[in-house]
C-alpha cells in the first residue's frame, strides 16, 4: 500500500493563506475597498475629467494619479486658459480641475466659463495660493473642492469621487481655517487674516503690465517688451497701486488675480 495521499480540494485549516504570508506578524492585511453600486463612478461609467495647469511636473503628477483610477476617466488636459476654453467647448465632462494661475489668465474665468456652459458640472481648484480671499471667491463662484497643491493628506483621484456623490473636497488644513473662520464670525470677531475683497477696473495697458510683472519681469524688462520708458511702467504701476489699494507687486498680482483682472 502506499503511504502517498492524492492531493485535497479543501484546504488545510493550519495553513494560512498565501497572501497572508506577506503581512507582518500579528497584523490582517486591510480589506479590498469597497465601493457600492449606486455611488457615480464606476468601471463601466467613470467621471470625466478636464486637468487645466501651467505646471507640468504638477499636471503630470495629479493625471497619473487619475489615470489610475478605474472609476475616473481623464478626457483632456492643458496648461492655458486658451486650452482650458477648447476643452469646455470640445468635451463632455463631469468636473473641472483648474488652477487659478495660468500663464494667459486666470482660473477663475475658466470656472466662470464652466458654469455657464455645463451648469451641473462639479469644480475643483488646484492652487498653491491658500489665503482666504482665492478660497473664498472660488467657492462664491461655483467650486466645490479646493486642494493646496504637495498638500500632504489628501487624493486627488479621491477628491474627484467625493464632489460627484455630493459631498465637498478641500484640504484638511483649509478646513481647519474655514471652521475657525466660522467660529470667529459667529462670535461676532473678524479673523486676523481676513482681506477685504476690492473691485477695481483697470486698463488694458495696465493689466499688460501686470502680466509681466507677475512673470517676475522687472520695470526695464517691462518696458523693452512693450516698447515703453521705464518711468512710464512705474507710473502705470503706481496707479495700479492706487486702484486695488495695495502697496506691493505680489499684492497686486494677488489681487488681480482674485478679481479675474489678471
Amino acid at each position: 500500500m502506499s503511504d502517498t495521499t492524492p492531493p485535497s480540494d479543501t484546504p488545510d485549516p493550519g495553513r494560512l493563506p498565501e497572501r497572508r504570508k506577506t503581512s507582518p506578524p500579528g497584523l490582517c492585511p486591510p480589506p479590498e475597498p469597497l465601493w457600492p453600486h449606486f455611488l457615480t463612478g464606476q468601471e463601466d461609467a467613470p467621471v470625466r475629467v478636464l486637468l487645466i495647469d501651467d505646471d507640468e511636473f504638477m499636471r503630470r503628477v495629479i493625471a497619473q494619479e487619475l489615470l489610475s483610477d478605474m472609476r475616473i476617466q481623464l478626457e483632456g488636459q492643458g496648461g492655458s486658459v486658451r486650452d482650458g476654453r477648447r476643452l469646455l467647448a470640445t468635451h463632455e465632462f463631469d468636473v473641472l480641475m483648474v488652477d487659478l494661475r495660468l500663464g494667459d489668465g486666470s482660473g477663475f474665468d475658466l470656472i466662470r466659463e464652466a458654469r455657464k456652459l455645463h451648469r451641473y458640472c462639479e469644480i475643483i481648484v488646484i492652487s498653491a495660493l491658500e489665503d482666504d480671499a482665492h478660497v473664498m471667491h472660488a467657492f462664491e463662484l461655483g467650486a466645490t473642492g479646493y486642494l493646496l497643491k504637495h498638500a500632504w493628506l489628501q487624493s486627488f483621484a479621491e477628491a474627484v469621487l467625493q464632489v460627484v456623490n455630493g459631498g465637498a473636497a478641500i484640504t484638511p488644513k483649509l478646513t481647519r481655517r474655514l471652521l475657525t473662520r466660522m467660529n470667529l464670525q459667529g462670535s461676532g470677531e473678524r479673523p486676523a487674516t481676513e482681506t477685504p475683497l476690492r473691485e477695481a477696473t483697470l486698463t488694458a495697458r495696465e493689466r499688460e503690465v501686470l502680466r509681466f510683472v507677475a512673470r517676475g519681469c522687472v520695470s526695464k524688462e517691462i518696458s523693452i517688451r512693450l516698447g515703453i520708458s521705464g518711468q512710464t511702467v512705474n507710473a502705470h504701476i503706481k496707479n495700479i497701486y492706487k486702484k486695488l489699494h495695495v502697496h506691493s507687486r505680489a499684492q497686486a498680482v494677488s489681487l488681480a488675480t482674485h478679481t479675474g483682472q489678471l
